[in-house]
């Protein structure tokens, strides 16, 4: 994500004739645009994207059973780290 926004910035920069983006070659604006996505079909390809999405539907899963545990006055086991 970080690579897209710094991209869309070197764009915008060269775009406006901003000092020193202005002078560059396009090829060095487009790198960060190639890098993300090159990024991206990494992520994809190795299961980050979808081990990222687990944790996170895994951690509200955690804090909505402990919203529940006290609402309802029982004592809340801290959630099991696996790694």
């Amino acid at each position: 994500m970080y690579l897209l926004l710094l991209s869309v910035i070197l764009l915008l920069m060269k775009w406006q004739e901003i000092e020193p983006v202005a002078d560059w070659s396009w090829k060095w604006v487009a790198a960060p645009f190639i890098l993300t996505i090159i990024w991206w079909e990494w992520a994809d390809w190795s299961g980050y994207t979808k081990r990222k999405a687990m944790e996170r539907e895994e951690q509200r899963k955690q804090e909505r059973i402990a919203k529940h545990h006290e609402a309802i006055g029982t004592k809340v086991r801290p959630p099991v780290r696996r790694r």
